[in-house]
């Protein structure tokens, strides 16, 4: 079984928006034992939507055609798919009225655009799939020995078709006599390629597939097996994951999706029942944002410090004016005051502190990419550490600090 993605829409092909669709159904393909060796992007035209179906036809006997659903003119993917597979368009009268329904549902004084009855239209001879976040229809269609999907571009409407409409069938006609098992395992403050070599000399069952991706915040690991008995899969897989984290103690942060460095934070001081402030420089609110952007932080998070200036760390923070004056704004020991004045000025139990060079430019002689944490947990002596991420976007260099403050704070309290 080899498949292949096609994804439909001018935006894509101008790189005005980021294909995050094919991504995602690459990785549920995968879950299913299906190969997805081939992935296209065409514009709305529909001469290339059906030159780039019949390249599909001659290399994937399942293809996905996805985008181009939509109401107006240029969402032409339904008609230029049926016009390839010589498919007439049949109204799904019922859906029609469903649609009718949530538009007015929304629409205040406006009319229902006579436009929208594209999106009840679907292949003859296919299976409608329904979309329970947006309006037009998806569908899937057996022709001969080729099986055809067609889904909506917005991803609000693609990943819950794909999830609660698609799955099931692609289950149902491909995923027997084949079994795949994986975890996604997160890592933070440690190289892609030094963590892969690491991973390399552990020794691991040959017949894990091991594969790393990078994200902004961290670099995830997923770790496969294909056409195991269940129970030894299940063996292998916690018996190989319990290694990793052992190797790699310091920088694995957990698995499954949704895990974030953020969120074990969150979930570690909940636990623990404490409570966590900050103050930042150079992030300029970017831990709070983050920290405050996983459900429940307000159960260890009342507020913190946003101290740009070395005035706002005197005044606020409590830090002395020698210490600036002496060390400076980027320096181990003003980070210390900050994390400890923080931690005191808020009465909890732990705080941390960013100050640093963001860049483009140096300052006090520090070239960019310099960062210095403090960390002051209550009834322990100050820590303080240092970053050096030359060469690298301010964007990039607030990320990463932001992410190794919470792993330097995750670390010290397990």
């Amino acid at each position: 079984m080899q498949a292949e993605i096609i994804s439909v829409g001018t935006e894509i092909i101008l790189g005005q928006i980021t294909n995050t669709n094919a991504r995602y159904l690459a990785d549920q393909l995968r879950q299913l034992a299906i190969e997805a060796p081939w992935q296209t992007n065409v514009d709305d035209d529909p001469a290339r939507i059906k030159q780039a179906l019949a390249t599909a036809k001659e290399r994937a006997n399942l293809i996905f055609i996805c985008g181009g659903l939509g109401p107006t003119e240029d969402d032409r993917t339904m008609a230029a798919v049926g016009d390839y597979l010589g498919r007439q368009l049949r109204l799904d009268e019922d859906y029609w009225q469903q649609i009718k329904a949530q538009l007015e549902a929304r629409l205040i004084s406006a009319t229902v655009s006579p436009e929208n009855i594209r999106q009840a239209y679907y292949l003859a001879g296919g299976t409608p799939l329904s979309n329970p976040t947006g309006l037009a229809l998806g569908v899937y269609l057996k022709d001969g020995a080729d099986t055809y999907v067609v889904l909506p571009g917005p991803p609000h409407e693609f990943k819950p078709m794909v999830d609660q409409s698609l799955l099931p069938h692609l289950k149902a006609d491909f995923g027997k006599g084949h079994q795949t098992y994986s975890a996604l395992l997160h890592f933070v403050g440690r190289p892609e390629s030094l963590l892969m070599q690491e991973l390399a000399s552990l020794g691991l069952d040959e017949r894990l597939v091991v594969t790393s991706y990078v994200q902004p915040d961290e670099i995830q690991v997923r770790v496969t097996l294909h056409d195991v008995a269940k129970e030894e899969a299940t063996s292998l897989l916690e018996q190989s994951i319990a290694k990793i984290a052992r190797q790699e103690a310091d920088y694995y942060i957990g698995r499954g999706a949704g895990v974030s460095m953020a969120s074990q934070l969150v979930a570690l001081l909940k636990e623990k029942g404490l409570k966590i402030t900050g103050a930042e420089s150079l992030t300029g609110g970017l831990f709070q944002a983050t920290l405050c952007s996983v459900a429940g932080a307000s159960e260890v998070f009342d507020g913190g410090f946003v101290t740009y200036a070395a005035s706002a760390k005197e005044q606020l923070l409590g830090v002395p004016v020698e210490t600036v004056r002496q060390y400076g704004v980027v320096s181990k020991q003003t980070a210390e005051a900050m994390a400890s004045g923080c931690q005191q000025k808020m009465g909890v139990d732990v705080g941390l502190s960013f100050t640093g060079v963001a860049g483009p430019d140096d300052l006090e002689g520090h070239p960019a990419g310099t960062v210095w944490l403090g960390l002051a947990i209550k009834g322990r002596p100050v820590e303080s550490h240092l970053l050096r991420l030359p060469g690298q976007t301010r964007q990039f260099v607030r990320q990463q600090s932001v992410q190794e403050g919470m792993r330097l704070a995750y670390n010290a309290l397990r």
